[in-house]
Formats: C-alpha cells, structure tokens, sequence
C-alpha cells in the first residue's frame, strides 16, 4: 500500500526565480512538492509526499521558454491500491446511496448493497448506515475493514477517482462487528 522510493525527475524552474545572488536551490523544495504530489505517476502509485530533494548537475534552457529545466533526486512516499486488495479505512460521509470511506489519500465507495448480507437503512442526516435484521451499525469515522472490487484511477484529476468497495465477505466489515463475530 505504501512504500517508499528515491526518484529522479525534472521540474521547471521559471525564470523569475533567476536573479542575481540568488541560489536556485532554494526554490527546489516548493517547486518539486507542487511538481509530483498529490498526483498519480505512470505506474498509478498516488505521490504522497517528496522530501530530500537534490539537484543533480546543471539544468537546461530550453530556447524560446527562458526557464531551467533541473534534474532532482528526492525520496517520495507513495501510495498504491490494487484490485481484491484488503484495505481499513475510516467512514469519511454517508450518503443515501451508501458511505465513502477513507482509504489512505483516496476515497473509495461503499455502495449501500455491499455494506451487508441483508438490506440496510441510511439516515443521512445522522450519519449512520443500519442493517434492517442485524441491528449492525456503520456511522461517520468508524473503521472499516474492506477488498476493493472496482480502481478506476484518473490521473488528472486524482480526486475523481472511483474506487469501489465490499464489505460482503467474511472478516470484512466494521471493526465493531468484526470484534462481535469473533466473540460469537
């Protein structure tokens, strides 16, 4: 899910930040965080946070731009999800249509049919998703335990990415629920 990886890459450094007795280095940091975080790579790991970052040799102009093109080394912390993978997360809203659940930086769907073996109630004013025969409760940052079924990761736009969950296999649920079945 997480790992932790040393990179290179180029960021662009404009060229209002060449001047006179001014070190480029000191903008490396601010450019490389807005450059790669929060941001999908091509391999679909989401770019969570990059530190340690080092230029290497001199960077290039580009004729008709007037920016540096820099060549950095840096650590980046990344996340990935794959599919049929176990995740925990936390109830982050409840909608009537089902609960979104916080999955690291990404949220993924919790669609009402795939919370429990049996139909469930959702009252969205307070938050809570109720199993009509079990009594079974999900409500706003419980931690749930679930396999995503469905990734449909879009690059550009990390946060509309769909992601889409079940609860509806053994061991999978509300952490709540876990405990009692345990018990039981």
């Amino acid at each position: 899910m997480y790992k932790l990886e040393v990179r290179e890459d180029t960021i662009r450094i404009p060229a209002e930040y060449i001047r006179e007795g001014q070190s480029l280095s000191q903008h490396v940091d601010r450019l490389a965080h807005q450059a790669f975080e929060g941001r999908f790579d091509d391999d679909d790991n989401f770019i969570v946070v990059t530190y340690d970052h080092e230029m290497i040799g001199r960077g290039r102009i580009i004729h008709g731009d007037g920016a540096i093109y820099q060549k950095v080394r840096f650590k980046a912390v990344l996340f990935r999800l794959e599919t049929n993978e176990i995740v925990d997360g936390a109830v982050s809203e409840v909608l009537e249509f089902g609960a979104f659940v916080q999955i690291g930086p990404l949220e993924g769907l919790l669609h009402k049919s795939q919370i429990l073996e049996e139909p469930v109630n959702i009252n969205q004013n307070e938050g809570k998703v109720i199993g009509t025969r079990s009594g079974n409760m999900l409500q706003l940052k419980d931690s749930v335990r679930a396999r995503v079924v469905t990734l449909s990761l879009n690059p550009h736009d990390p946060r509309s990415s769909k992601i889409g969950l079940t609860c509806k296999q053994p061991g999978l649920g509300a952490h709540g629920w876990l405990g009692e079945e345990k018990e039981e």
